[in-house]
């Protein structure tokens, strides 16, 4: 029971890792807030989580998560712990790459997260919680340093997003937040099948990277989700700026 009474806002809380971890979160006494651009999802993952709270939010649209906020606002005043999980994937080689796809990508990878934090922060730290210390875990990837050739796209707004975390922590360290970012690699989440590639060309970068991945598995959401509670627990209380890879070995080894 880390979480006994907290005030937990999972941003891109309906599926996969963001899921995992908002169930993490209330399985251990958290008031869970979750947002998602999927009312169907939302309204599955909310059924599923006791005393979930789940709203319709598009990370691209910076104002799209002022309901949500308003609403902890009300209930309870405070966020003591933002997950900053949304985001898309999409591949091109370089040569395909078109200003629209590069701006739909950063706009959710990068400029939609950092607002998501920005817009949270009034309700965070010893000023917004009553002197309690917050906790900020943001979602990055293991391809803000790894090159493989097609992701460039993503691979740039991941990078973007581990120096606006580690920025972050510097700036909010002062205020009682900290900031974290957690990296998986090869995961199996919805966002595999999004990523704008033909089923067999899905299946073919699946076996790919499950090839290059020491452990030779893909990890599972839950294992994520366990990197993020750690980060978010008091158990790290001692620990901000890091850039945590749960990836069964692709950068270490």
């Amino acid at each position: 029971m880390r979480f006994k009474d907290k005030v937990v806002l999972v941003i891109g809380g309906n599926s996969g890792i963001g899921r995992a971890a908002a169930e993490g979160f209330a399985a251990e006494g958290a008031h869970v807030f979750l947002t998602g651009r999927s009312q169907a999802t939302i309204d599955e993952t909310v059924a599923a989580i006791p005393r979930a709270q789940g709203f319709r939010a598009d990370i691209a649209d910076i104002d799209s998560n002022d309901a949500v906020l308003a609403a902890i606002r009300e209930a309870h005043g405070r966020i003591d712990i933002l997950f900053v999980n949304a985001g898309i994937g999409a591949f091109a080689p370089v040569d395909e790459v078109t200003p629209e796809q590069w701006d739909e990508v950063h706009d959710v990878n990068l400029r939609g997260c950092f607002f998501a934090v920005q817009k949270a922060l009034p309700l965070m730290g010893q000023s917004g919680s009553g002197g309690r210390e917050s906790a900020i875990v943001i979602t990055g990837s293991i391809g803000s340093v790894a090159a493989v050739p097609g992701n460039v796209m993503y691979a740039a707004a991941k990078a973007g997003l581990r120096a606006v975390a580690r920025t972050l922590g510097a700036e909010l360290i002062g205020r009682g937040i900290r900031v974290n970012m957690v990296s998986p690699g090869p995961t199996e989440t919805p966002i595999i099948n999004r990523s704008g590639l033909p089923p067999e060309a899905v299946a073919g970068m699946r076996t790919m990277m499950t090839d290059a991945i020491p452990m030779k598995r893909m990890g599972t959401p839950e294992e994520i989700a366990r990197a993020v509670l750690f980060l978010a627990s008091d158990e790290a209380s001692f620990i901000t700026g890091i850039d945590l890879y749960v990836d069964g070995g692709c950068v270490e080894l």
